[in-house]
């Protein structure tokens, strides 16, 4: 059973950071492009960022470029995203998916307010 959980959300200061982590399993996760997902109150969700199977540079919504950071761990079945500089406007539920099968994982809050 594909299962994708995130964690690492919290409440935090304008301006702070938060790393967030989506352990994977139950498919194989190197042979896959991943993104990160967010969904605020009452809006639609939106997508955050994106790297390939092997990492290296990922790829940004225009709204996070420069503050956030997506990477992956493959021996430990694991995506990360490094938010730094954060905004009021980044407050919102994140979660992981796989694009090619458009399977998401269970979110994490992360909430930005002073």
């Amino acid at each position: 059973e594909v299962q994708l959980q995130a964690s690492g959300g919290g409440e935090v200061q304008p301006g702070g950071s938060l790393r967030l982590s989506c352990a994977a399993s139950g498919f194989a996760f190197s042979d896959y492009t991943m993104s990160w997902f967010r969904q605020a109150p009452g809006e639609k969700p939106e997508w955050v960022s994106s790297i390939g199977r092997a990492g290296g540079a990922g790829i940004y919504a225009d709204s996070v470029k420069g503050r956030f950071t997506t990477s992956r761990d493959n021996a430990k079945n694991t995506l990360y995203l490094q938010m730094d500089s954060l905004k009021p406007d980044d407050t919102a539920v994140y979660y992981c998916s796989i694009p090619a099968t458009g399977r998401r994982g269970q979110g994490t809050q992360v909430t930005v307010s002073s």
